[in-house]
């Protein structure tokens, strides 16, 4: 599981490598509010841009509209990559475990008679503190900018995540681009592969919840009736089989 997360987010992060030095890389994410109607044409053309809550103007933290805009890009990006990566994790893991243990002691991984939500829940405490200092770990970081790029809502790409270079000891590959697929790419091929990341996110975003909706609440995904299992846990309390406030 933790291996095809880690896949899945090298490849939705290969789409937004920065452009040749000097020159204004074209699939940069918005930054205007008319950049964004001609962005919102692109990903549905039926839909195209819509904003009921006017979102774009709300002024998150004092951030004038391109702050906002690129706070909100960075997020849906973000969470399109997370969906992404949830989805392939479920679907695998509800086929495919790793044979070998999950703990020095001989502790097998949670096997796939159980839903992915269950063998959440099978885990041991120590293990999910682990995966979930490891995700903010991440998080934090991803908001450090120290490698010469500015922050998202002060000019920089949304989407794109730092580079490991400051850290003391060496990390073989970065979250952006990891094997340098798309440096040699043209910024026409870059701009289409941002179109699919997002809309990709997006489809994931819907699948990943269906996925839970269904298990949770038979038969509110008819589609999936019969095909994911129920659960009776908390989706959203990822430590309620451990212990309860």
């Amino acid at each position: 599981m933790k291996f095809i997360t880690a896949l899945s987010l090298f490849a939705s992060t290969a789409a937004f490598t920065s452009g040749p030095v000097g020159q204004a890389p074209a699939t940069r994410l918005a930054e205007s509010k008319a950049d964004l109607e001609a962005m919102a044409g692109k990903l549905n053309p039926v839909v195209k841009f819509w904003d009921p809550l006017g979102l774009v103007d709300a002024g998150y933290w004092g951030l004038d509209q391109a702050g906002t805009i690129g706070w909100l890009r960075q997020s849906e990006i973000k969470h399109g990559r997370v969906a992404m990566a949830a989805f392939v994790g479920y679907c695998v893991q509800s086929n495919f475990v790793f044979p070998w243990s999950l703990t020095t002691s001989g502790t097998p991984h949670p096997s796939v008679d159980l839903s992915p939500p269950e063998q959440w829940d099978a885990l041991p405490f120590a293990s999910k503190v682990q995966i979930i200092l490891f995700i903010g770990f991440l998080e934090w970081y991803s908001e450090l900018y120290g490698n010469g790029e500015p922050h998202y809502t002060k000019g920089g790409k949304p989407g794109k995540f730092p580079t490991f270079d400051n850290l003391p000891h060496p990390v073989p590959f970065n979250l952006f681009d990891p094997f340098g697929f798309s440096k040699n790419k043209s910024e026409e091929a870059k701009a289409r592969g941002l179109i699919a990341e997002i809309n990709n996110g997006r489809l994931a975003m819907l699948g990943i919840f269906g996925f839970l909706c269904e298990q949770t609440i038979p038969g509110s995904v008819p589609a999936l009736s019969g095909i994911v299992k129920p659960y009776a846990g908390e989706v959203m309390a990822p430590f309620s089989a451990d212990f309860a406030l």
